[in-house]
């Protein structure tokens, strides 16, 4: 197991270990008042590690309690990781940004886009510009997600078995051939819109790699890192007690009863096991200390203690934002569900960004690039302070509780120097 201990004092690298007490404060009270199941929290600076801290249960009914070394669905925080596999085969030489997906997926040449009627009679036109890589590293291809819920298209994808899931025994190249029969919601670069653009991208991956999406994983970053407790699934042999159970909100009732919540085993038993699929949007478990690996890895600009996995210049350029005229994701996008807030937001390559911290509403630095997954976990890194931030629960959906705001707002006010 990756080892995830405090190795210097907070005061060492400018925090204020008083401060920082709020933070598990704010935390184990929606442990304690039962909206949230339970947590683990990381805080570094400078690459030290200088706070973990956790509370409540990883399985609330069998009382085991959250460990250091507990797995988690990590789901979306699956898409940096894929956006990181892309981005080192770009600098090999292997594709440019601007080459549209079809050179390697030739499925999505002739997709349709939508442009009226409903989900039964839609009207559809020709794609004016071709799906480009760079599309599926911004969100701005046009796919989309069946559990938005706020589209003709969505309704499309949940017809063809695309909701929370994919259809059983389907890999990610047949999934790829569903999806291109299904017409993108806009035309390709026009609009931002949270979909499966990410796990295009890992098919993408997979085919200009000429190796499935775990085995590059693996063999290109996983390995590299010390990451031994990341994968698809849990694997032959793995203690199905480390995984955390998975929860879904059930909504507070009139007269201002909180939220709580419940176990949702029919959707987490998926990752029980390596799926057919492998979702390089959102398919893998890891543990906080394997996360952490990758997250300061980013925070390095690439590098890591035995080698350097991409420049520090692509870094750089991933992480500025890449939305037209520098707009934000509340003016370029769509107003729906998504990992991040949307005001003073924008995107990058598998990122998002603070654009304006002023306009987020939350105390942020310019530039600080973050994610997080469907159940509440989350990271971000803050450049201009050298911090690095995990978080992790199993509670559906991820707007059930203002955790990322509250994360950056008690991380940041305990920084003293």
């Amino acid at each position: 197991m990756t080892a995830l201990e405090v190795d210097t004092d907070p005061a060492e690298v400018g925090f204020d270990a008083a401060r920082l007490a709020r933070l598990d404060r704010r935390l184990a009270r929606w442990v304690d008042d039962g909206q949230l199941p339970g947590y683990l929290v990381t805080v570094a600076r400078h690459g030290h590690l200088v706070h973990v801290s956790s509370a409540g249960y990883r399985d609330v009914e069998a009382g085991l309690p959250v460990e250091r070394d507990t797995r988690w669905r990590i789901y979306s925080m699956t898409k940096p990781i894929t956006s990181v596999a892309a981005m080192m085969l770009y600098e090999e030489g292997a594709f440019e940004l601007s080459d549209p997906i079809a050179k390697w997926l030739p499925e999505f040449a002739e997709t349709r886009v939508y442009v009226a009627g409903s989900a039964l009679k839609p009207v559809t036109q020709p794609q004016v510009e071709p799906i480009r890589v760079r599309h599926l590293l911004t969100h701005t291809s046009g796919l989309t997600y069946g559990f938005h819920h706020a589209h003709p298209v969505d309704a499309m994808y949940r017809a063809a078995g695309h909701e929370w899931g994919t259809p059983a025994g389907a890999d990610s190249a047949e999934v790829c051939r569903q999806w291109a029969v299904i017409p993108l919601v806009f035309q390709p670069g026009s609009e931002w819109n949270y979909g499966v653009s990410t796990d295009v991208l890992g098919r993408l991956v997979e085919v200009v790699s000429g190796l499935p999406l775990d085995e590059f994983f693996e063999q290109r970053i996983f390995r590299p890192l010390g990451m031994t407790d990341t994968s698809f699934g849990l694997r032959e042999g793995d203690d199905v007690d480390s995984l955390a159970r998975l929860y879904a909100a059930v909504p507070g009732q009139p007269g201002g009863a909180p939220t709580r919540f419940a176990p949702y085993d029919a959707m987490g038993a998926a990752a029980h096991a390596k799926p057919a699929f492998l979702s390089g949007g959102g398919g893998l478990v890891s543990t906080a200390g394997d996360y952490l690996r990758f997250v300061e890895l980013l925070r390095r600009g690439g590098s890591y203690d035995g080698g350097r996995l991409l420049s520090t210049r692509t870094i750089g350029y991933m992480t500025r934002n890449h939305l037209p005229g520098d707009q934000d994701l509340e003016t370029f996008g769509r107003p729906l569900f998504a990992e991040t807030p949307l005001r003073g937001v924008g995107f990058g390559l598998g990122f998002s960004m603070v654009i304006d911290p002023v306009r987020y509403g939350v105390l942020s630095s310019l530039g600080d690039y973050s994610w997080g997954g469907a159940a509440s976990t989350a990271f971000y890194v803050d450049p201009v302070e050298d911090v690095t931030v995990g978080f992790y629960t199993q509670l559906l959906p991820s707007s059930t509780l203002p955790i990322r705001n509250h994360l950056r707002q008690l991380v940041n006010q305990a920084l003293a120097d």
